[in-house]
């Protein structure tokens, strides 16, 4: 029998509460469920689970729904290690065991290859695995002081709204960081500007160099710059300051003087016996481990030779250009952010590299012109953000396609759309795709692709 169509209450507390069996997981990490008809997001639940649910957004077409409970359990469900699971939104899985998350992300990019791009890769590659908890070196907390109860507020956002968790700590984030949110909420409240602190963003390097950069806004009394100084010292992390725009983040405490110098962030990659300086507010990837995991992959797919003029799109600050220029071939790295290049150039000084060339180019406005002016290249190596590459690859013809691309994606639905132009338009071949599991206990799919142009 047919219940009738969920109506939607201005509470959500107060609609009914209804079973479902789950069929699969969405590219968020929920349960998938269809009830009359009806699609339902379900956040908690795993596939082959049967749960009761209760929506909190309801759509004519779909719902958006919580685990209540849960009367069949899949084989897969384990315990979230962290205490604050289930409220603080910055994992989503942790209540699915770490193999079974990785098979659902291998699942999830094979599923959008095929029904986005129409193109299936002819091997799929063993999925890469790097630490499982504190691995994140990288991070964005947001601050919020509650004026009735006196107390300020360090975490993440809570699942699905804009309130501020209340965590003491975080199990993803490096354990000398995690240690850090309950001193910082202590330290915070203390300060004349305790409300007008919005946001800490976080960079931890090679050596424990832990950087804090504080968005204010407004202006520091003595008292508090004192405060900050105070923490610095104790916990041995450098304070930084962001009053408006990047241009804006600069350091506060400890300064360089003439007696020392302040360590500097950086990553090394031992493989290719590279070292990579970098601003705290500078993209690099959140889990260095992996990242060299991630690193010799590519190389291994890409093979570079001496002889070879390779490009790598997207270069950021090297982190691909300089492992394929230890190869000998020739290599430009371009990059829409000019700080980022001129890091980049700076590590390939550092390191005493001089077969590598880096260019500012907007390579989501890449025309065909434009990049057959950059020359032909044997192979490319492409590492987008989530919007992809999209004018990158229909500017391909026959005079500037390479023999190889591998391109390293962190959003599967663009990655396909993008496969399935290189495959069904411009002659390649997906050789092979695979996943990395570059963010444990969350839904985010990091993954690999290799195409081969057709002879």
């Amino acid at each position: 029998m047919r219940r009738n169509r969920q109506k939607a209450f201005r509470n959500p507390a107060e609609n009914p509460i209804l079973p479902a069996i789950i069929e699969s997981l969405d590219q968020e990490g929920r349960g998938v469920a269809h009830v009359d008809g009806k699609t339902v997001f379900i956040d908690g639940a795993l596939s082959n689970e049967r749960v009761t649910y209760q929506s909190q957004h309801i759509k004519p077409s779909y719902e958006v729904a919580n685990t209540i409970s849960v009367s069949k359990q899949s084989n897969q469900r384990v315990i979230p290690k962290c205490p604050h699971f289930g409220l603080c939104g910055g994992c989503k899985l942790q209540h699915l065991d770490i193999n079974a998350q990785v098979a659902a992300k291998q699942r999830l990019l094979e599923n959008d290859l095929w029904h986005i791009g129409k193109v299936k890769p002819e091997n799929m590659l063993p999925p890469l695995y790097g630490p499982t908890w504190g691995y994140r070196h990288k991070a964005r907390l947001s601050v919020k002081y509650v004026e009735k109860k006196q107390r300020v507020l360090v975490g993440f956002n809570e699942k699905a709204t804009r309130y501020v968790a209340d965590m003491n700590s975080c199990e993803v984030l490096v354990p000398e960081v995690s240690a850090l949110i309950a001193p910082l909420q202590q330290m915070i409240v203390q300060l004349s500007i305790r409300d007008k602190l919005p946001q800490i963003e976080l960079a931890v390097g090679e050596n424990k160099v832990i950087v804090l950069i504080f968005r204010i806004m407004d202006a520091l009394s003595l008292d508090d710059e004192a405060t900050f100084k105070a923490f610095a010292d104790k916990h041995h992390v450098q304070v930084w300051t962001q009053t408006k725009g990047p241009d804006t983040i600069k350091p506060f405490w400890p300064l360089n003087t003439e007696q020392s110098a302040i360590p500097q962030l950086q990553y090394s990659l031992p493989e290719f016996d590279l070292t990579y300086p970098f601003k705290p507010n500078e993209f690099t990837q959140v889990n260095p481990q992996i990242n060299q995991v991630m690193i010799r992959r590519a190389m291994q797919l890409l093979k570079p030779q001496t002889h070879e003029k390779i490009a790598d799109f997207f270069c950021g600050i090297g982190n691909f250009t300089l492992p394929i220029a230890r190869s000998g071939a020739s290599v430009l790295g371009l990059e829409g952010l000019a700080n980022l290049v001129e890091r980049a150039n700076e590590s390939a000084a550092l390191n005493q590299i001089q077969n590598a060339t880096f260019g500012v180019a907007d390579l989501f406005k890449m025309t065909p012109e434009a990049l057959t002016g950059l020359g032909r290249f044997d192979k490319w190596l492409v590492d987008p953000p989530r919007d992809g590459a999209f004018e990158l690859i229909k500017s391909l013809g026959a005079s500037n396609s390479p023999q190889t691309i591998v391109y390293v994606s962190c959003n599967p639905a663009t990655l396909a759309r993008d496969a399935g132009v290189l495959v069904n338009e411009k002659g390649y071949t997906l050789k092979a795709a695979g996943v990395i599991n570059m963010f444990s206990h969350t839904a985010h799919v990091e993954s690999i692709a290799l195409f081969e142009l057709n002879a």
